[in-house]
């Protein structure tokens, strides 16, 4: 049996899938299972996927009905062999040595995840490095509640250095905790930060490395960078999800306003999305729809209860005149954003 299976959801991923496999297959690591999900894909990344498989032992390809990444890792996880698991985008590629320093962190310190930094990579190929979720060292317990867990549910409205993406990529897994805790993704946006913050609930050591390992692309058409028409409803099935996750194992005792900044950051989502280039509605529409999402009541709430400071700039001012109900202004300042872009 392979010692870590590296799951890869597959879609339309024909122009990056070679790339992101030869990666992960000329691994200093080699004892390691490369799972490709093809999630229903109109191109050729099928097809692509079989040729991989038949270059290379290693591989395992599944082809399914197109159910978004989310059902796509599941699935991977449910056939993975492996006793560690990592996980990939289609998109995105890995330093020859990763799993090998991973693993090693994992093993040497007896922990239960090992996580690194990254590079974070432009289309036109500047690269520029980011910190991992932790500085290097071994981490229990207490320090994984205050680290990790407490930064992934929410207080961290204008503390840039406490913000914690949900980057699955960058941590090993195992395949026993997952599998114990029945831990699964859902839906299809922010389903890697529920995960992570499940995972962590149960893990009693981390071993963090500060060498990169994962390659990020900012892909201009991957679903986080694309208008998604559905967010808000995304965005309220996440959070309860999120409070049910907090009440059943004793998250936020002391984080009384994490949902109040849960929210805001979330809205703050929802008004780029709104306003972005990709939506097809009139601005006023899009106005509207920005002051709807203000007044529903979880919303209002949290701008009643915070006035975040210390934001990006473009982010405070958006912020700023949310507090203020200045939404006309708003909409004219992304409406100037995207004609010059």
């Amino acid at each position: 049996m392979p010692e870590i299976s590296v799951i890869v959801p597959v879609y339309r991923a024909e122009a990056f899938l070679r790339k992101c496999t030869e990666s992960i297959l000329s691994q200093t690591f080699s004892d390691l299972e490369l799972l490709l999900v093809e999630d229903g894909s109109p191109d050729k990344s099928g097809e692509l996927c079989d040729v991989i498989a038949g270059e290379d032992p290693r591989v395992r390809v599944f082809h399914k009905a197109n159910g978004g990444v989310s059902s796509a890792r599941n699935l991977g996880i449910e056939e993975a062999r492996g006793k560690y698991i990592a996980f990939a985008d289609a998109d995105d590629w890995l330093p020859p040595d990763a799993l090998a320093l991973l693993h090693a962190a994992l093993g040497k310190n007896g922990a239960d995840a090992a996580g690194g930094s990254h590079n974070r990579v432009e289309v036109d190929g500047r690269s520029e490095p980011e910190p991992g979720a932790l500085p290097a060292g071994v981490y229990g317990r207490e320090e994984i509640r205050k680290g990790i867990l407490n930064r992934l549910l929410g207080e961290r409205l204008g503390k840039p250095g406490e913000v914690l993406n949900g980057f699955i990529w960058r941590f090993l897994f195992s395949k026993e905790i997952i599998a114990a805790n029945q831990i699964t993704f859902e839906g299809a946006y922010l389903e890697d930060e529920l995960f992570l913050l499940e995972y962590f609930c149960h893990v009693d050591k981390l071993a963090m490395i500060d060498e990169p390992v994962y390659y990020y692309l900012q892909n201009p058409v991957s679903v986080t960078r694309r208008y998604l028409p559905d967010y808000i409803h995304t965005f309220e099935r996440f959070m309860e999800a999120k409070i049910a996750l907090a009440e059943q194992e004793g998250l936020g005792e002391d984080l009384p306003l994490w949902q109040e900044n849960s929210n805001w950051a979330g809205l703050l989502i929802a008004i780029g999305n709104e306003f972005a280039a990709g939506n097809p509605a009139p601005l006023a529409k899009k106005r509207q729809r920005v002051k709807e999402f203000c007044a529903r009541a979880e919303m209002a709430e949290a701008i009643r209860a915070i006035q975040p400071q210390g934001l990006s700039r473009n982010k405070q001012m958006v912020a700023d005149l949310v507090c203020r109900g200045r939404f006309f202004t708003l909409s004219m300042l992304y409406w100037y954003k995207n004609r010059n872009h």
